[in-house]
């Protein structure tokens, strides 16, 4: 192949890896944890995310005991490029309250968020590690790049509708939510570290501030498992929690999930059990593919350099 047919492809192999470094051959679900990950799912890709769980709750002040389920619906769509994706994220969820004297029932949309995230940083655009022909140690020693997160922006808003149980306002409201995202690839890859920095209900008379970290660990190409803190404060309601599960992938676009949350605190104590399932259709993705044999001819003026540069080889040979 000639020395421009090498170029060229090589230019066009780089610029692909920057354009398509979101989609990945095997899915990446969101799930279990509750962290959104940096990365999109990929230009005109469809991702549904999903999950049912059951809820204990006990309040040692308020004497009450509580049960119910819930269902978590994350659909995921990535639209106009690759680095951006557009996200609802909606939760119901029901529960049975007993009291001493009394007995009492709660249900409605928990949680309704639509919105965007968007890659603003990628570490691995146009990286590449060197290879030190000459050391093994070199190879081997701590990549320090790694410790570069990607980091992504989320922006939306919750739809709260009017006498909602689980809401700090009997009036229906729409209310800003907006995220920092960072992840980091850790050790041979299987490690990945991801945090969100999170302010919700923006400009409510009850905002509120917090965080979650997860860190997973992919223990084969099928196995993954995960451990998770979330911590979030308001004068509504403040509270932390720990999370850990696992995940097996049924084939490249299916993944199955289950997992367990307990807060911190007793005022109330609460705990969450539940499966979930991940499904991605990514039959309209395209990549960008050369084949060698189509590359084009070299121009006439490149033709022209190589002659002449052949001629001096030539003369000093």
């Amino acid at each position: 192949m000639s020395q421009f047919k090498y170029l060229l492809v090589l230019a066009l192999s780089m610029f692909a890896k920057e354009i398509y470094a979101q989609h990945t051959d095997e899915i990446n679900s969101n799930r279990p944890g509750e962290t959104m990950s940096a990365y999109a799912v990929g230009k005109s890709v469809i991702q549904v995310e999903t999950g049912v769980y059951g809820i204990n709750e006990n309040h040692r002040l308020l004497g009450y005991d509580a049960n119910g389920y819930g269902l978590d619906l994350n659909l995921r769509y990535g639209f106009l490029m690759e680095k951006l994706e557009a996200i609802a994220d909606i939760q119901y969820q029901k529960e049975d309250f007993t009291l001493p004297l009394d007995q009492y029932s709660k249900s409605a949309l928990k949680q309704t968020v639509l919105g965007a995230k968007y890659l603003i940083y990628d570490p691995y655009k146009n990286y590449e590690k060197k290879i030190n022909v000459y050391s093994w140690k070199a190879n081997h020693s701590f990549n320090w790049h790694q410790l570069i997160p990607a980091v992504s922006v989320f922006a939306g808003a919750n739809f709260t509708m009017k006498n909602n149980p689980y809401a700090f306002s009997p009036e229906a409201m729409i209310s800003p939510k907006a995220m920092i995202i960072t992840q980091n690839h850790l050790g041979d890859g299987s490690w990945v570290f991801v945090t969100n920095i999170i302010a919700d209900y923006i400009a409510t008379d009850y905002p509120s501030y917090g965080y979650i970290i997860t860190l997973t660990k992919g223990f084969s190409r099928k196995w993954s498992g995960f451990i998770e803190n979330q911590g979030y404060k308001s004068d509504f309601y403040s509270d932390a929690i720990m999370r850990g599960g696992a995940a097996f992938s049924l084939n490249k676009n299916m993944q199955i999930d289950a997992s367990v949350s307990h807060n911190l605190k007793d005022t109330p104590s609460i705990f969450y059990g539940g499966v979930g399932f991940s499904w991605r259709y990514d039959t309209n993705y395209k990549e960008v593919r050369i084949n060698l044999d189509d590359a084009p001819s070299q121009p006439r003026s490149v033709r022209k350099a190589a002659k002449r540069d052949q001629k001096r080889k030539d003369a000093i040979e």
